[in-house]
């Protein structure tokens, strides 16, 4: 029995080391990585990384029989999951970097249309036409019908997007420059672009009655105000609350993108109220109290996504949700973090402080009082305050600090861009949809990550619903941010202070 066990044992290592070592003379000398095991062995049709690939990309059919080829069996999409399912991340990037470099585009094909196109420019409308059909049709990389066949076996489009999120991965992580990869991921992003178009996507409410696998995953997906039990939970999907999810058809029980309402009298200032006040919990609604409503948290789920137009459609089909259940309500706003202003403020303290413009950003009388709250009136001594916690737990030093973040943070999300474009995410994001830069609320999130990320501040961004339409024309096309007079004011207080 132990000769037996023995032997037993030898084979399977046996037969892991010749899998392993197929990998490895599949992925060459390229270096991408070795195979330290995989989950399940590819079939044993398989001799190779590049036999897999070539046997189940099939060559680009001619532009004449585009239409007549028939499709490859469902086993191929299903074989190609299973094998790259199965390998570790370093063997997922050899997959996706050979795929995309040996079996995209045939540019030699592109450049002999490109040059009929040319040729046929003197000829008659529907031959340059028909030129530059085929010319269109020759740009198709070979793996994009291996894609397409992969989206129409189940789990195909899941399977996708968890794809792309790799791709995604390399990119942000520059392990590959490959412009291959990057061509990959804008098929990749184009493709799921119309499969997650806003028609075929389906507006969920969740409730304490929806099953409890998507209340789980809820949860797990809230990016913005961590949930931190059931209790947390039950009351962010009960009264006085809304929570919204975008779903598809081809990816059951998944949802997209999360979107969490406030039913409130007035537009709120500070997160607390919202997500830490369970004395609502088990009461009735009032419909006469129920006057705004504050979208507190929207998260993306899933990372293959990224760049898909989901969030600001979302909004637009819950507002009209809402406006169909409460007529009356009229006030829709966000209230949302700053994520990044901490760590641009100590950035921006320090240059001013090397430029010798440390003086500017204060007046004297602040400057004062800062010395006098902490014995050192210096910039030194401002930025080592700011970067701690310290300051929020002293009534003194949070009076004297008010009026210069307050200043400070609305000109990081009014005058700080990128091409043009407010630099923050989430104000590029809720002025793209056509908001108003409201309200800049201080002691708004006094959480530990609401100090840490942006000094306890959040701001409104407000839809005024007729109006959206032409402030997202003007900030996309001009470059124009839609900000109230609370926002302008402390701006214009900053360039004074600063001599801007």
């Amino acid at each position: 029995m132990i000769v037996r066990a023995v032997l037993q044992a030898l084979r399977g290592s046996a037969k892991c080391w010749r899998h392993r070592a197929v990998l490895k003379a599949a992925l060459g000398p390229s270096g991408f990585g070795r195979c330290r095991w995989l989950s399940a062995p590819p079939s044993r049709s398989v001799a190779s990384m590049e036999d897999l690939l070539a046997r189940l990309v099939s060559p680009l059919p001619t532009y004449e029989t585009r239409e007549k080829c028939p499709p490859p069996p469902e086993s191929s999409s299903l074989e190609f999951m299973h094998f790259y399912k199965s390998l570790e991340s370093d063997d997922k990037l050899a997959v996706l970097a050979k795929l995309s470099r040996d079996f995209g585009v045939d540019h030699r094909s592109v450049s002999e249309f490109a040059g009929k196109v040319l040729d046929t420019q003197l000829r008659d409308l529907a031959t340059v036409m028909q030129a530059e059909d085929r010319l269109r049709y020759s740009l198709t990389p070979r793996y994009k019908q291996l894609l397409n066949h992969i989206s129409k076996v189940e789990g195909g489009v899941k399977f996708l997007v968890d794809l792309r999120a790799d791709v995604l991965a390399v990119v942000a992580s520059k392990s590959s420059e490959s412009p291959h990869l990057r061509d990959l991921n804008g098929t990749l992003k184009s493709m799921l672009s119309e499969w997650f178009s806003v028609g075929l996507l389906r507006l969920e409410r969740i409730t304490w009655k929806s099953p409890c696998e998507i209340l789980q995953k809820i949860s797990q997906y809230e990016a913005v105000h961590p949930i931190r039990n059931w209790a947390d939970l039950k009351r962010r999907v009960g009264p006085y609350r809304r929570c919204y999810a975008f779903t598809h058809a081809a990816m059951p029980g998944e949802p997209l993108v999360v979107l969490h309402v406030a039913l409130t009298e007035d537009i709120s200032d500070n997160i607390q109220s919202i997500v830490r006040e369970f004395s609502s919990l088990e009461l009735e609604e009032d419909v006469n109290k129920i006057n705004a409503a504050v979208f507190y948290s929207i998260s993306s789920t899933q990372a293959g996504l990224q760049g898909v137009e989901l969030g600001n459609y979302l909004i637009k089909r819950v507002v009209r949700e809402l406006q169909s259940e409460f007529p009356h309500m009229a006030q829709f706003s966000s209230l949302s973090p700053i994520p990044g202003f901490s760590s641009w403020l100590q950035g921006f303290l320090s240059q001013y402080r090397k430029e010798g413009r440390g003086l500017d950003l204060l007046s004297e009388q602040e400057w004062r009082e800062v010395e006098q709250a902490t014995d050192i009136g210096t910039m030194d001594a401002l930025r080592k305050l700011i970067a701690t916690s310290e300051w929020m737990r002293s009534e003194r030093l949070s009076r004297v600090l008010e009026p210069v973040l307050m200043r400070l943070c609305a000109w990081y999300l009014y005058g700080e861009k990128r091409r043009g474009y407010a630099l923050n995410p989430v104000a590029n994001f809720h002025l793209q949809n056509g908001a108003t830069m409201w309200r800049i609320n201080w002691h708004a999130d006094t959480s530990p990550k609401g100090v840490a990320n942006s000094c306890g501040i959040m701001v409104n961004y407000r839809y005024f619903l007729n109006e959206t339409s032409k402030n997202s024309a003007l900030y996309l096309q001009n470059k124009v941010i839609t900000a109230s007079d609370q926002v302008v004011g402390l701006v214009s207080q900053f360039q004074k202070n600063s001599k801007l």
